[in-house]
């Protein structure tokens, strides 16, 4: 009965050793196994962990495809530490500054702290082109490179660049992340081409003509020009319609708030006057609405 119980516990302690304590990375393979294609297998998860308060959960997840901030860190050729994916696994790691794209491979658990999203080793941090020392917006996408550029990661060394991300693409990812775009700075003139517009000097026939000509007479007040005299203003009515009888008339005028009076065999319906054509448009719809669909506006003195 022995027996199992010593298996039991040889495979407790493979289990512990792959997985790491807490807050630990994940141990790396090494030699000539870390060389060739078995370097990138067994995928390691690990238990979920605690970062200043915040708790994650390792998980194989295929279609990753994140933003957030780069730091950089310690670590061989281009690699760099996550805290979900699996470990190894390989991300295209995109400077939302620059558009530029390189292939970096998932060895370690990390950052351990802050809320950055990936830590980058120097040589990863070099072949994205970014500062030392900064903290850099980046999109993190998950991929399934050919055996020839894993190669390249695992023995490290670097994976050519991906191409240039687009920058609309780029505007994009940054709203996403919550940067905001820099407006535009409006072109002005220069300050030297300002500066010899004022500094211009005034061409010596002309001062001489300025300074010998005498100083002009006081001239009498000029009359204002008289203004034609205009027709009488047209008033705006509108013309609720024309009648045969006075009582259809001032029944008519009493709906729409107009007045009848005689024309000729006919009495005729009108409201207003309205100050121009605006207020007798909105007159108009009025009174149509009402029934009277024959309604028109007219101008009258």
């Amino acid at each position: 009965m022995k027996y199992p119980v010593n298996r039991l516990a040889l495979v407790t302690t493979l289990l512990l050793t792959a997985c790491g304590s807490a807050n630990a990375g994940v141990s790396r393979p090494s030699g000539a196994s870390m060389a060739g294609p078995a370097g990138d297998y067994p995928m390691v998860l690990g238990a979920p962990f605690e970062v200043e308060g915040v708790t994650y959960t390792p998980a194989d997840t295929l279609n990753y495809d994140s933003v957030g901030y780069a730091q950089m860190s310690g670590g061989d050729g281009v690699s760099g530490a996550h805290r979900t994916l699996p470990l190894p696994s390989y991300v295209e790691v995109t400077s939302l500054e620059t558009g530029r794209t390189i292939l970096v491979r998932l060895t370690e658990r990390g950052p351990m702290t802050g809320s950055d999203l990936v830590a980058l080793s120097a040589g990863a941090w070099s072949q994205l082109g970014a500062a030392p020392g900064s903290r850099l917006p980046v999109r993190v996408r998950r991929v399934n490179p050919p055996e020839a550029e894993r190669a390249l990661l695992r023995t490290g060394g670097q994976a050519p660049a991906r191409m240039d991300t687009p920058s609309g693409l780029l505007a994009a990812l940054k709203r996403k992340l919550g940067i905001a775009p820099v407006p535009p700075v409006a072109a002005g003139p220069s300050v030297p081409t300002v500066l010899a517009a004022v500094a211009a000097p005034v061409p010596a026939s002309k001062e001489v003509k300025a300074t010998a000509k005498p100083a002009p007479k006081a001239e009498a007040p000029k009359e204002a020009p008289k203004i034609a005299a205009r027709g009488p203003t047209k008033a705006y009515y509108i013309q609720v319609g024309a009648y045969s009888t006075k009582a259809r008339a001032e029944a008519a005028a009493k709906a729409t708030g107009g007045a009848a009076s005689p024309t000729g065999n006919l009495w005729r319906v009108r409201t207003g006057p309205h100050k121009d054509r605006g207020q007798a448009d909105a007159a108009l719809a009025k009174v149509r609405a009402g029934g009277y669909a024959d309604a028109r506006v007219v101008t009258a003195p």
